[in-house]
């Protein structure tokens, strides 16, 4: 038993990776499933279709890896965060479709709570603020619109979990009702300083506790999977959210250290070590990890457009057909044109938090075509990292003004827009080898609890890096550049 099973439950796809001794991919599976949009706002995914493309990708992957039930030593989970599933305690049958972490159909709530004044309580519990991005609200409303489900509820007959809750109870054939704490940590209703559930927010939510899944490290033991599934029990060890998961597997676990994950949009982590860090800035105080019972904390920024701006080029503007095009496009740009583009495209997240703007474009010419769009583009992925490091920094007195940033994720692999980031927040930005780093953290953690992988020091050695970029541009055309985004940021959020 020398390969490790990573389950990366995502929002558009599920997939199932295997990992070899030395921590090497020699298989991948992937299968999207579809999206539900019932109204303005909302966003929605058929559990089932979350349970049948996690276990249909399993099983094809340890297929595709030519292995068998007996060369799997562990599995771990990683998942999209603050998705919500509530399903009956006996049958496993969901009450309602998963309501997933971009859907805001309770912002009003939200703006209730805080025009309350319980906004307050819940970021001091919490580390969170009151928003519709957080689980809490999602099962509330579940709650109040499913018929009978408060009573059902209030009598023990229905359980709450995050998506890692669901399929864990999936796997396990309803053995284990579990989460880890980076998970509870983005649901509001668990207080990450006393480490449990908080019962004063549930109270205030009116979600009885019952529902709600058993807190556990990272790497411990989450049950195993049902012998029918894979042929044999295969014991599940790992679980964190995909951002953690992130943290992990670029082995930030010292405080200072920094990640950045660019997909569609952007999460960015910075170690706190043992002190969980009250930001003044609307960033998110957090859970990063947490082993033999001690929480390891964050500060996290997230920026809700990254990657999606590319998309916007391609599917709205269709000025590319494939994101490899705006390298050479931006490459291309005219050096004397300043064009600044904030993609506002459905708000901006921290440290705005304004979810009612909506993007711009700013410094247009008669000349301005699409070389300038995609460097526009391109840059304003930059000028929200360096918002987001700038608060950090502002937040915390152990964030470097140089600490290098480890960066992963699709857009990661851009090189023009990589010595961009390390251009515009003037400090080095490292990217390693393996670019797989959500399902690398959670490989690691079932991997070492299962005693095939090395402890926390061994693995941060192993991190190899795959290229260095440094800063190139002086300070004064920095400033220069920071400034117009910031202008055109304040006009936007005015406009």
């Amino acid at each position: 038993m020398t390969h490790i099973l990573a389950i990366d439950q995502g929002t558009t796809s599920s997939r199932a990776i295997i990992f070899d001794a030395d921590m090497k991919i020699i298989a991948s599976a992937q299968e999207e499933f579809p999206q539900h949009f019932p109204d303005s706002g909302w966003v929605e995914h058929d559990p089932g279709d979350l349970w049948s493309t996690t276990a249909g990708t399993c099983r094809a992957v340890i297929e595709k890896a030519n292995l068998g039930p007996d060369d799997i030593a562990a599995i771990g989970i990683t998942n999209q965060r603050e998705t919500v599933v509530a399903w009956d305690k006996s049958t496993g049958q969901p009450i309602h479709n998963a309501i997933v972490w971009q859907d805001r159909r309770t912002a009003e709530y939200c703006r209730e709570l805080r025009e309350a004044g319980h906004d307050t309580m819940i970021t001091a519990k919490t580390g969170l603020l009151a928003d519709p991005y957080f689980s809490g609200t999602k099962l509330k409303w579940i709650l109040d619109h499913v018929d009978g489900a408060r009573a059902r509820a209030q009598a023990g007959e229905l359980l709450f979990g995050t998506v890692d809750s669901f399929l864990i109870w999936k796997l396990t054939g309803g053995a284990a009702h579990v989460t880890d704490a980076t998970n509870a940590a983005r649901t509001s209703l668990y207080d990450i300083h006393k480490g449990r559930w908080s019962t004063s927010i549930c109270a205030l939510f009116d979600i009885p506790m019952a529902m709600l899944p058993e807190v556990r490290d990272c790497a411990a033991d989450f049950g195993t999977t049902r012998p029918d599934l894979f042929g044999r029990p295969i014991p599940i060890l790992g679980v964190a959210g995909d951002q953690q998961a992130a943290t992990i597997g670029q082995a930030c676990f010292e405080p200072g250290m920094l990640k950045s994950t660019y997909g569609t949009g952007c999460f960015a982590l910075l170690n706190t070590g043992d002190t969980a860090v009250a930001s003044q800035n609307r960033l998110l105080t957090t859970i990063a990890y947490q082993f033999d019972g001690k929480p390891t904390y964050a500060l996290e920024g997230s920026i809700f457009v990254a990657g999606a701006v590319v998309q916007w080029l391609r599917d709205g503007l269709k000025i590319i057909r494939d994101a490899a095009e705006t390298q050479p496009l931006a490459e291309n740009a005219d050096p004397n044109q300043n064009v600044v583009l904030v993609p506002a495209f459905v708000g901006l997240g921290a440290p705005y938090w304004n979810a009612e703007c909506r993007g711009a474009v700013f410094g247009l010419t008669r000349n301005s075509g699409p070389e300038e769009y995609a460097k526009a583009a391109l840059e304003s992925v930059g000028y929200q990292t360096r918002d987001l490091l700038e608060a950090m920094q502002a937040d915390w007195q152990g964030t470097g003004a140089r600490a290098t940033l480890r960066v992963d994720g699709g857009m990661s692999a851009s090189d023009w827009a990589m010595q961009f980031l390390s251009d515009i927040i003037a400090a080095p930005v490292d990217r390693p080898q393996v670019l797989e780093t959500t399902a690398l953290g959670v490989a690691w953690l079932a991997g070492q609890r299962a005693g095939i992988y090395p402890d926390k020091a061994g693995f941060a050695k192993n991190w190899a890096l795959e290229q260095q970029f440094t800063p190139q541009m002086n300070d004064a055309d920095r400033a220069t550049k920071y400034d117009a985004w910031k202008r055109a940021v304040d006009a936007t959020l005015r406009f």
